[in-house]
């Protein structure tokens, strides 16, 4: 998806994003370059980035002259200029970081707590924020992002069963999250923020169209297209877990019988009984089917396995995938695997949720799926 920019004066706001996000995506690079590339004047561009640099978010160097003539200044993003708290609330447990606009983790920190009430998760939060932003002090805090486990506002979906935070389908996520941080507050799924960390920060910026396969708890996904996470009507879109997969199968607490996640997630690996070996060669023919089902709904570039499981295992669950039978994706003229392990690691679902802070500055496109206007607690009804 090009990045445009606009002459509009209302547009303002928008092109200071395409500026920064063309920096971003392309630094170090020069006021010329960019306006090439946005469609806007090097006057405007010239000025928006005299603004980012005074405010800290952009740094400029010039090479030293080789002939006449000054080189142009490049420019790149500054990792320093601003820090977002990224949270992964799980029912196993809190997972923390601090992430600068580099996508860099600068700290991180994890409480167990396993099924944590709303008062105790948020007393959590606060110190776990409270002990990562004090490793910065005087940084800019832009505010902390929030993943957990969707899907969204569906009644006998969300908040129910063993692969969700059970019970908090009344609670006001955003507004505890703002008052126990004290600071501007997003959310979104985990499989969502997963998604965005590795299209921001891993092998989704090698790909116009995946899959990402998240792996937790439970199990989910999202399609990305041209850069941006498909949603859906209801921002659940690429819930597979829910999928009914064997018939007359396990009992999911969704009120269906036989869905995936009951059979591939570390819920169902938990549940197994099994070593790991055995429970990998029972799931298998499941876990094959359900990714020439994602083939042939979405006709992905790939399918990128991520999420909360060990690296050693998604290698496993990746190996999986290694000869797989035909769909739309069985290309002779392939250069990537069909399936291939994100390069994130678990880090990724931390750096998407500090990615939902920074978007709104950062990235146009992101900023539109992922903004406080789009937030999910008031455009999906999830807090009562």
């Amino acid at each position: 998806m090009p990045l445009r920019g606009t002459n509009q004066e209302f547009g303002r706001p928008y092109n200071r994003r395409i500026v920064l996000e063309s920096i971003r995506l392309h630094g170090p690079t020069t006021r010329g370059d960019i306006a090439g590339r946005v469609g806007l004047t090097v006057q405007t561009v010239s000025t928006i980035v005299r603004e980012l640099e005074e405010q800290g978010y952009v740094l400029s160097a010039r090479d030293e002259p080789r002939g006449r003539g000054l080189p142009p200044a490049t420019l790149r993003l500054n990792p320093e200029g601003g820090y977002a708290v990224g949270i992964h609330l799980t029912p196993l447990g809190i997972d923390a970081a601090l992430v600068n606009l580099g996508g860099d983790v600068v700290e991180s920190a994890r409480r167990e707590a396993p099924g944590a009430t709303p008062d105790r998760a948020f007393a959590l939060i606060r110190s776990l924020t409270s002990e990562l932003t004090r490793s910065k002090p005087g940084g800019r805090i832009l505010g902390v992002g929030m993943a957990l486990p969707g899907p969204f506002g569906v009644e006998s979906m969300s908040f129910i069963g063993p692969t969700t935070m059970a019970g908090w389908e009344s609670v006001a996520i955003t507004e505890r999250l703002a008052e126990a941080t004290d600071l501007p507050a997003f959310l979104d799924t985990d499989m969502a923020t997963s998604a965005l960390g590795e299209q921001l920060y891993g092998y989704g910026t090698q790909f116009s169209d995946y899959y990402y396969l998240y792996f937790g708890v439970g199990l989910g996904g999202a399609f990305v297209h041209d850069g941006a996470v498909l949603r859906g009507s209801w921002g659940n879109a690429g819930e597979i877990g829910h999928i009914p997969v064997v018939p007359d199968g396990e009992p999911c607490p969704c009120g269906n019988r036989g869905c995936l996640e009951r059979y591939v997630s570390l819920d169902a690996l938990g549940r197994s009984g099994t070593s790991e070996d055995e429970w990998l060669t029972r799931i298998a023919p499941i876990f094959r089917n359900a990714i020439i089902t994602i083939e042939n709904l979405y006709d992905p570039q790939s399918i990128i396995l991520g999420g909360l499981a060990p690296a050693g295992l998604l290698d496993r669950l990746a190996e999986l995938g290694g000869d797989l039978p035909n769909s739309v994706s069985a290309r002779r003229d392939r250069v990537m695997p069909r399936v291939m392990v994100a390069s994130g690691g678990q880090h990724s679902v931390l750096r998407g949720a500090a990615a939902l802070v920074v978007s709104g500055a950062l990235s146009p496109r992101f900023g539109r799926m992922f903004a406080a206007e789009r937030d999910i607690s008031s455009a999906r009804g999830m807090a009562a």
